[in-house]
């Protein structure tokens, strides 16, 4: 299950966000054998970058502090497994998938466990949509992902506002041998 979180986005913020702009010189994020993807429909991730530059990149995004009960509290894919085997105090990583939206895109297993063990709060890097959207690995992608952003700058900009809700269907799938979440459709709830 795609795990998700919003910020509260009032008009002015939605006004003051940018359209985004294709860049014609865009380079997907490369793929090696091993990599972990998140597959979130036709936009896919690399993950392992991800997190390498998070490592050697720790101020260029905010780290916050998330309550566990902001996030659905079941996965459809979670190898039981693993989850004894993650270390909890890892944070785990959002990512701006439409505006003020945040979807967990690495650490359910982490945040499985922390419900397990009693906690209410974890750590989770916040990375906005010009923070992720290099990692996308493909131009496909990363042109669909553009249409999709502005689309829904367009829609919330005629809402007037925020974004109440999103409705996420989901449709796990499996990336060399892991089980992810991946959204496969989304409407706008009024």
């Amino acid at each position: 299950m795609t795990h998700q979180t919003s910020d509260c986005i009032d008009e002015r913020n939605v006004q003051l966000t940018q359209m985004l702009k294709a860049d014609t010189g865009f380079t997907p994020c490369p793929i090696h054998d091993g990599d972990e993807l998140f597959p979130n429909g036709i936009f896919v991730f690399n993950i392992t970058k991800m997190l390498e530059h998070l490592k050697n990149n720790p101020d260029d995004v905010d780290l916050v502090e998330v309550a566990l009960s902001d996030f659905c509290a079941e996965f459809s894919c979670i190898d039981e497994s693993h989850v004894e085997s993650v270390d909890i105090s890892r944070p785990v990583v959002l990512a701006e998938i439409s505006p003020g939206n945040y979807n967990l895109i690495d650490g359910n297993h982490r945040m499985e466990k922390a419900r397990r063990v009693g906690a209410s709060k974890m750590w989770a890097y916040k990375l906005k949509m010009h923070q992720h959207i290099v990692f996308l690995t493909s131009k496909k992608a990363y042109l669909s992902y553009v249409e999709y952003w502005n689309g829904k700058l367009k829609q919330l900009r005629r809402q007037g506002g925020p974004n109440k809700q999103i409705h996420r269907t989901v449709n796990p799938r499996r990336v060399h041998g892991r089980c992810f979440g991946g959204l496969t459709n989304s409407r706008l709830l009024v």
